[in-house]
């Protein structure tokens, strides 16, 4: 029998094979959708899966982890175009109760010519999970809630490799492109952690706060780390717009 990461790319990756099997890991009675685009239940997916293109949807899991309760997958989609999305999914009894995701558009590579989802997929250090999920926390906490620019305390000098579309490699280089954020009238700051789950050397970080102009508007920050003795070494993110009330399709929360 197959564990629970493997059947969660089975899952995702049944979404492009219509492998009506791997769906079976969703518990039919108990399913919180917080893909607010989306009705909660089974129903929602049918519904989604009834209005697929022709040429259907395609998804690609990049990376999987597990922790707890919880699995976690990194994966590239052509769903109503390109994207990559992070999806969370909490488990009960063998069975996937609960999901969380967060999608953007694929974009080109970077100024250091890295993807939204190329690099490392080695998993290590799995005895110190907890460690480096502790080290995450306080990372986004004293910068990106309490604005204390202690970066360069928990990012590595000699090595910091980022996949986001806007960012270059290197502390010093992330450090400008936050000054120019500002310098533009761009905000971005978090207002609260939802969730940090990890495994070994990688962890990843749910967060709420506000991005863009004019004091920004909600959004949901994914945040993946990957974490070499104890300092972040490599970063990947999915920043969502949270859809406004009156036009989800489901009243659970982003988060």
């Amino acid at each position: 029998m197959m564990n629970r990461k493997a059947q969660t790319i089975a899952l995702l990756q049944g979404i492009e094979t219509q492998d009506v099997a791997a769906m079976r890991v969703i518990n039919p009675e108990h399913y919180i959708q917080h893909n607010l685009n989306i009705a909660s239940g089974l129903e929602g997916i049918a519904r989604v899966v009834q209005h697929q293109p022709p040429q259907g949807f395609k998804a690609k899991v990049i990376r999987a982890f597990e922790d707890g309760d919880y699995t976690f997958a990194h994966t590239a989609y052509d769903f109503f175009g390109a994207k990559v999305g992070f999806d969370v999914f909490r488990w009960e009894n063998g069975l996937i109760v609960e999901h969380w995701d967060n999608l953007a558009d694929l974009a080109p590579p970077n100024a250091s010519g890295r993807t939204q989802l190329d690099g490392s997929i080695t998993l290590t250090d799995l005895e110190k999970t907890a460690e480096n999920k502790q080290i995450v926390e306080r990372f986004i906490r004293e910068n990106w809630l309490d604005q204390r620019n202690t970066y360069a305390d928990y990012i590595a000098n000699n090595v910091y490799l980022q996949h986001n579309p806007l960012g270059q490699d290197g502390l010093d280089t992330f450090l400008v492109t936050l000054k120019q954020l500002q310098e533009h009238g761009v905000v971005m700051y978090f207002t609260k952690i939802h969730k940090i789950l990890g495994e070994g050397n990688f962890v990843l970080a749910m967060s709420a706060g506000k991005f863009g102009s004019n004091g920004g508007v909600d959004t949901a920050f994914y945040d993946l780390f990957r974490l070499e003795n104890g300092k972040i070494v490599e970063h990947w993110d999915v920043i969502e717009t949270i859809t406004p009330a009156e036009q989800r399709k489901n009243n659970n929360g982003k988060f």
